[in-house]
């Protein structure tokens, strides 16, 4: 014989949140106060990891250098390329080439005019002349390619790097210098702690009642102490039948992280009308 239904483990912490409780007036609701964002921070490319800059407790602020993938080959090239696209001497020797042979085809013209010069003289100046500036045209194309080498290989040096894409408090350190970072490797766990998202796990029976914007009063558990306004960002439209609860999110300000994330409170909506 089997079970009629089993159990999600959601469901089963709604009613390990609800069981103390099942006297109390239905105006408090149990919640929990999370994170507003986790995020598992890996490396774009995978490689040998150089340094991690940042210990699990550090606050770091969005963009800051958190780890560095080891970088020796694309430094190199960046170094190179620099030297090429720098350098305009190939460029500046094959215009002054041109403006010689330019020079000579003007005085060979002028003779030729005069009937000094032969015709098969003039040609060959003129294929001359032809021929610098094709160098020179060459010259320019191959510095604005060495330019974009340029450009991509710094890319690729950046992609070496890690940056925190949020301001936050670092939740985890998986892995440390000298470890190779694959693609379904994650370096650092990131957590924003301001605002705080509150979970609050409210009776069917308040459906329709809760709207977008309302507000609300979040009481922590002890130790906490104190009462803070919290804002409803979403009501969700599925119900979970074992608890006869439906999920309404809040937003909670922290201003410098003063509460703490993965925590117990209860909520009371403020009425209003």
């Amino acid at each position: 014989m089997t079970a009629p239904f089993a159990l999600s483990l959601r469901t089963i912490m709604v009613l390990a949140l609800l069981a103390p409780c099942t006297a109390r007036a239905q105006s408090v609701i149990d919640c929990l106060m999370d994170p507003s964002e986790s995020v598992d921070l890996g490396s774009p490319v995978t490689g040998l990891l150089e340094e991690v800059l940042v210990q699990r407790g550090d606050e770091v602020e969005a963009g800051q250098l958190v780890a560095r993938l080891n970088s020796s080959v694309e430094e190199s090239t960046v170094e190179l390329l620099e030297l090429r696209a720098n350098s305009t001497s190939v460029i500046d020797a094959q215009r002054e080439q041109l403006a010689m042979i330019e020079r000579r085809h003007d005085r060979i013209s002028a003779l030729r005019e005069r009937g000094v010069a032969t015709e098969e003289a003039l040609d060959l100046v003129e294929a001359e002349r032809i021929s610098a500036q094709s160098l020179l045209v060459q010259a320019e194309l191959n510095r604005d390619i060495a330019i974009k080498e340029l450009v991509r290989a710094r890319a690729a040096l950046g992609l070496r790097e890690i940056h925190a894409p949020i301001s936050g408090i670092v939740s985890e350190r998986a892995l440390t210098g000298g470890e190779f970072v694959g693609q379904d490797d994650y370096v650092l766990r990131i957590v924003r702690l301001d605002p705080l998202s509150v979970e609050g796990f409210v009776p069917v029976e308040m459906f329709g009642r809760v709207k977008v914007g309302d507000r609300a009063l979040i009481t922590p558990a002890p130790p906490l102490s104190g009462s803070f306004d919290a804002v409803v960002t979403v009501v969700d439209r599925v119900f979970d039948a074992a608890s006869g609860t439906f999920v309404v999110r809040l937003e909670l300000p922290n201003p410098e992280g003063r509460l703490p994330a993965g925590h117990r409170c209860e909520l009371a909506f403020v009425d209003e009308s």
